[in-house]
């Protein structure tokens, strides 16, 4: 039979509201009772009801963060800026992975906005589309991560993925680049972040009056460094391989990078190479890998503040926080970048 607050308080020999109030921690119980009915709850083993204290207060404060994949490195760090813009904020969150699979991302979020646990949920769809995603009906406020080009229901933050991917193409163009591949397009209905780096791809080749090649666009199942690796190997493999790449994430760009090194091929001197998301490990590769650099800690604030103004009712229309990156170059793409992690700044977008 489950411990009580009565039995508490029998045991501690103080009232039931006392051991409500310790159990909550409200500030004005003096150390000694809070001493007193703590070794009570210890000795029975008393466990409070999370869910029935949550429904009273109305809150629970905790947030859900939902990502495809902790192992993507992007993600494993906009995770941490997450946790650290909801701690400032009193905050607490619980994180969980989705595959980037759009049953599993249903599933989870229909777990955490059912639970009664958490008072809103950031989610970084990938499987979902924009249509289905408009479709989502959680039963608490969501901020998305990402993009979706469907018309808006929910709040989001993130970067100008045309933009950014226009900044990292123009730049190989400018170094000289007469043909650049880009790896990281991908199949499936979702998968928007992808298409609109594509998009912007396809507008600064055009811009800079380089002819089309389908055969310089590599698909991906996965964003890990194997599959850049393995879309390296195939755009060597033409019989005009490119002078550039373009990567839609450092782990791509790192994998393709292995590759020249293994095969002898000079980066940047015969293939320059840029990738997305500024994660640590560019910083320290061999050569150094010029990036584009979403501005992680001020995605992970506006996501966090716009959750938080959801939770306390705002009723704003859909707002989309679009947050500056900037093209930070070093060796892999600029031949005399400086060594070692200290980024170059190159143009904001």
């Amino acid at each position: 039979m489950a411990v009580t607050l009565r039995d508490v308080a029998l045991r501690a020999g103080v009232s039931v509201r006392t051991v409500s109030n310790v159990v909550n921690g409200f500030r004005h119980v003096s150390p000694q009772m809070r001493e007193l009915v703590q070794a009570a709850i210890d000795e029975l083993g008393y466990q409070p009801n999370v869910l029935a204290r949550s429904l009273r207060r109305g809150h629970t404060g905790v947030i859900a963060l939902l990502v495809p994949e902790l192992g993507v490195p992007y993600f494993g760090e906009l995770a941490h800026q997450v946790i650290e813009a909801a701690r400032v904020r009193g905050l607490t969150v619980m994180v969980d992975e989705t595959a980037g699979n759009a049953a599993r991302e249903r599933e989870i979020l229909d777990l955490a906005t059912s639970s009664g646990l958490v008072d809103g949920v950031i989610l970084s769809a990938l499987g979902l589309s924009g249509d289905e995603v408009a479709l989502l009906h959680p039963r608490v406020p969501m901020v998305l991560l990402g993009e979706h080009t469907a018309p808006r229901r929910f709040d989001h933050a993130g970067t100008d993925n045309v933009l950014a991917a226009k900044d990292a193409v123009a730049h190989l163009v400018a170094a000289g680049a007469r043909r650049v591949a880009v790896i990281g397009a991908e199949p499936g209905a979702g998968r928007e972040t992808s298409r609109l780096r594509l998009r912007g791809y396809r507008a600064a080749v055009k811009a800079a009056g380089q002819r089309p090649d389908p055969g310089l666009v590599q698909a991906v199942g996965t964003f890990h460094r194997q599959d850049g690796a393995e879309a390296m190997h195939r755009l060597l493999g033409l019989a005009n391989p490119p002078d550039a790449t373009f990567c839609f994430n450092d782990s791509l760009a790192l994998g393709a990078l292995r590759v020249l090194y293994d095969r002898g091929i000079r980066s940047p001197q015969d293939m320059r190479i840029v990738g997305f998301d500024d994660v640590e490990e560019g910083r320290f590769s061999m050569p150094t890998l010029s990036t584009i650099a979403p501005d992680k800690p001020a995605i992970a604030r506006a996501a966090v503040d716009l959750l938080c103004d959801r939770i306390g009712g705002s009723t704003l229309a859909p707002r989309d926080v679009v947050v500056p990156h900037h093209l930070v170059l070093r060796e892999s793409s600029q031949v005399g970048a400086g060594v070692g992690p200290d980024a170059v700044p190159g143009s904001t977008g």
